[in-house]
């Protein structure tokens, strides 16, 4: 699957702001691959942005109360982009 189809994959409708953005996202992702940058350098490197961001707009508690709750959809593959959606 190419990255544009994973991106339709993902659980934002195509006129959603979060849409337009995962797409910047996957553009500077892409350039920074070809330029060389280990894939977890990248993914490391977004997170802190993301967090530094929301902390930023929402502060730390709210923040830790978002992300408690990220394992469990990890597990269960809310962020596996080879997965079956129904």
């Amino acid at each position: 699957m190419n990255q544009a189809e994973q991106l339709k994959r993902m659980p934002f409708e195509e006129d959603d702001e979060r849409f337009v953005a995962l797409g910047y996202i996957d553009t500077a992702w892409a350039d920074a691959l070809e330029d060389g940058v280990e894939p977890d350098a990248i993914a490391h490197a977004a997170l802190f942005m993301a967090l530094a961001d929301l902390v930023a707009a929402y502060g730390e508690d709210s923040v830790a109360d978002l992300v408690s709750g990220l394992p469990d959809k990890i597990r269960v593959g809310e962020y596996s982009l080879d997965r079956e959606l129904h």
